[in-house]
């Protein structure tokens, strides 16, 4: 299984509304609001990595809102 953490900028006032079209989202399991560089904090978890690949560029960073996007992955033993 990947892990993957998205930490997640959006345009400024467009937090919430990305939020909840990242919530319901089919492999996303956390998501947290961040103070600071980042807006958002994402966790994901996907069979492999080119079904994460397909998560972020097709799913996540095509949101409406989203500006930049910064992946950071592990696997989970």
């Amino acid at each position: 299984m990947v892990i993957a953490f998205i930490l997640v900028n959006t345009v400024p006032g467009k937090e919430t509304e990305v939020y909840k079209k990242l919530s319901g989202m089919e492999n996303v399991s956390e998501i947290y609001t961040l103070f600071g560089e980042y807006d958002l904090i994402v966790k994901v978890e996907t069979k492999d990595f080119s079904q994460l690949e397909r998560i972020v560029i097709d799913h996540i960073r095509s949101i409406p809102g989203i500006v930049d996007t910064k992946t950071l992955t592990g696997i989970k033993f």
